[in-house]
């Protein structure tokens, strides 16, 4: 199943709620929330307050991609203002495995994230603990940045660790998906397409969801 989770980041904050009512329109299956605390990464967005008030406004998985250090300390903050999907990196958490046991203690699926740099091998000890890989093919941080090649490698490194570990862990990657990187990336084994450029940045949001969509389905069925 090819999943597509439009990133915020990416949208209209004047019209946060707009944005959303378009992606579901468009079929989106999650929401990605990246949350920057100008430490761990330099920009900064939002938290807990902004994730809670646009919980009542869809049903839609919100997809929470926690790009801070210390996220030991907001997990459960982050829970309780709607999270379903609590992203970490590996690179800020000193203590994986309890901090993806804290996030399934608060009833959120868990997820690790790896930078461009950080080796796909280092998974294999914490697969068996989670619920999603995410791969970054742009350096985190900032939205509209270009695709990183290798990340199609490292893809095909994570995606043949999971069928080897824990077949039903979803396959995650963020940076630069478009129409001409979706089919690639999902060749080397993504099921979980992260864009937002791509999606809020198009004149028809709906259609460009739609159209993310059908470009990573003729690859899945090539």
């Amino acid at each position: 199943m090819l999943r597509i989770a439009p990133s915020l980041l990416a949208s209209d904050f004047a019209d946060l709620k707009g944005q959303i009512s378009m992606a579901e329109r468009g079929g989106a299956d999650f929401l990605h929330l990246d949350v920057m605390d100008g430490h761990f990464v330099p920009n900064i967005t939002f938290g807990p307050p902004v994730i809670s008030r646009l919980r009542p406004h869809t049903r839609l998985p919100f997809d929470t991609h926690l790009m801070i250090q210390n996220a030991d300390a907001h997990i459960e903050e982050f829970r309780r203002a709607g999270a379903d999907i609590i992203t970490v990196h590996f690179e800020a958490c000193p203590h994986l495995h309890r901090t993806v046991q804290r996030i399934h203690e608060v009833g959120a699926r868990a997820g690790v994230c790896l930078n461009p740099a950080t080796p796909t091998a280092l998974l294999a000890d914490i697969l068996r603990d989670i619920d999603l890989v995410l791969i970054m093919s742009v350096n985190p941080g900032f939205g509209g940045q270009s695709f990183i090649p290798h990340a199609l490698e490292k893809l095909r490194e994570a995606s043949a660790l999971i069928r080897q570990i824990k077949p039903d862990v979803m396959l995650e990657v963020d940076g630069g998906i478009d129409a001409v990187t979706a089919p690639g990336v999902v060749e080397a084994g993504a099921n979980v397409l992260v864009a937002g450029t791509n999606i809020f940045g198009a004149p028809d949001i709906p259609q460009a969801i739609r159209s993310l969509r059908a470009h990573g389905l003729r690859q899945k069925m090539a």
